[in-house]
């Protein structure tokens, strides 16, 4: 597959490990200007580094992810994109309640939401796109053999997509971020809430 950048950063490849350095002060989020006194939320960026590939139809995505969870809001992300203001990611990230957790964020037209999932111990985890048709699934692993659903929904994006790897680092002061084992399969799942 063809893989090309949309905000390009430093990457590694050593056998099916893939490096990507996330810049200080990058992200995918639009606040609408919404920070609270203790600041809550970054600013609305669009820039963190995405090494994506255009797929059309039906895929499942599958990417074991980990970093060191240095700053609030550091993530290793799998996206999916139509354009600038429509895209859906699912994250590892180190959240503002110091967990490490599943999260989820979905952009529509410019207008973003926020979903904290469960919490994982360590520094390892495995994410899941799932798509058939309009409808995409999220999926969270520990071990990369047992998933499970961290969001559902229904996106009208087209036939072809942007779906890729992103490295995030919104408040904080940088890093790498760890990809493995990725693997895109054109297929379509039987249970997508299930990923299988």
């Amino acid at each position: 597959m063809n893989f090309q950048w949309l905000n390009e950063s430093n990457l590694t490849k050593e056998g099916e490990k893939i490096t990507i350095y996330a810049p200080a002060g990058t992200d995918f989020f639009c606040n609408d200007g919404t920070v609270s006194e203790e600041g809550v939320t970054p600013e609305s960026l669009h820039n963190a580094p995405f090494y994506y590939t255009e797929l059309s139809g039906d895929f499942v995505l599958t990417v074991k992810v980990s970093h060191d969870f240095k700053d609030t809001y550091d993530s290793a992300s799998i996206m999916v994109m139509k354009d600038i203001k429509n895209w859906a990611k699912a994250c590892f990230e180190k959240t503002d309640f110091n967990t490490h957790a599943a999260v989820s964020v979905i952009s529509r037209n410019g207008e973003c939401d926020d979903a904290n999932g469960c919490n994982i111990e360590g520094k390892n985890a495995w994410l899941q796109i799932c798509r058939c048709g309009d409808s995409f699934a999220f999926h969270y692993s520990t071990d990369g053999q047992q998933f499970y659903m961290m969001r559902f929904f229904n996106f009208a994006v087209g036939s072809t997509v942007k779906v890729g790897l992103s490295a995030h680092a919104p408040v904080g002061n940088g890093g790498i971020r760890t990809f493995s084992n990725l693997i895109i399969e054109n297929k379509t799942v039987k249970n997508i809430r299930e990923g299988m």
